[in-house]
């Protein structure tokens, strides 16, 4: 008995053998184009399209179409050891940088002190970056920590990508281990601005809270990362 195909399953097939066929950095035709040509309306090409963003074989960018982009290197890394982007590029082998950075010293929210269990009035440190791989940002990286656990000026000379590597390097706090939450969300208009993607796209998301050895929560990291160019796992055991 042959298998009936569903216009869905159709659409992404034809949709995949487009983008399989297109080399990367090029852009795909324009949504109303790509849309008569699959004979389906806009909003139907859009959700298909996520699929693919998802897998991190397109991107959209904001005022100028959708790219396609099969990344030549992906950074694979367990989550049961805590390590930084860098970290786990130099195992895979990707090239990384830095781009833009902010670091901003600003008085904290409610959130954040309870978080870092501390009163108000508490200040703290921002530290706001992108990270790059290919000519393209694939992170969007926020760190926050209080300020008294180093020096603005010592902050801004010494960093130099990552807060977890930093923290380490100056071993002031004997660190412990790292909780986070992981979730998929789409991407603020900021974030996609930042990233050049367009605002609603899908983004690996994580929410960490750093732990010293004597407990303390000394640092807050809120992380963005492009699917396709990250793939995550966890070992499980057996529970027997």
């Amino acid at each position: 008995m042959v298998q009936k195909i569903s216009k869905s399953q159709r659409l992404h097939e034809e949709l995949g053998r487009i983008i399989a066929k297109t080399k990367p950095g090029q852009r795909l035709l324009t949504e109303p184009e790509l849309a008569k040509q699959l004979g389906v309306s806009r909003a139907t090409l859009r959700e298909a399209m996520r699929t693919f963003e998802t897998q991190g074989l397109i991107t959209r960018r904001q005022g100028s179409g959708t790219y396609v982009i099969h990344p030549t290197q992906i950074i694979e890394s367990g989550l049961e050891l805590l390590e930084s982007i860098q970290t786990m590029a130099k195992k895979t082998k990707l090239v990384i940088s830095m781009g833009e950075v902010d670091v901003t010293r600003r008085d904290a929210t409610l959130v954040e002190s309870k978080a870092f269990n501390l009163p108000l009035p508490l200040r703290v440190y921002e530290v706001a970056r992108i990270i790059l791989a290919e000519g393209r940002p694939v992170a969007y990286l926020i760190d926050i920590i209080p300020d008294d656990l180093m020096d603005f000026d010592d902050l801004q000379k010494e960093f130099s990508g990552s807060m977890l590597d930093l923290l380490t390097h100056l071993g002031t706090h004997n660190l412990a281990y790292s909780r986070a939450e992981i979730t998929a969300t789409i991407s603020t208009p900021k974030i996609a601005r930042a990233m050049g993607i367009q605002s609603g796209d899908v983004l690996l998301h994580f929410y960490s809270y750093l732990y010293t050895t004597k407990g303390r929560m000394i640092n807050l990291a809120v992380s963005y990362f492009l699917p396709g160019y990250f793939r995550f796992h966890v070992i499980r055991r057996v529970n027997r």
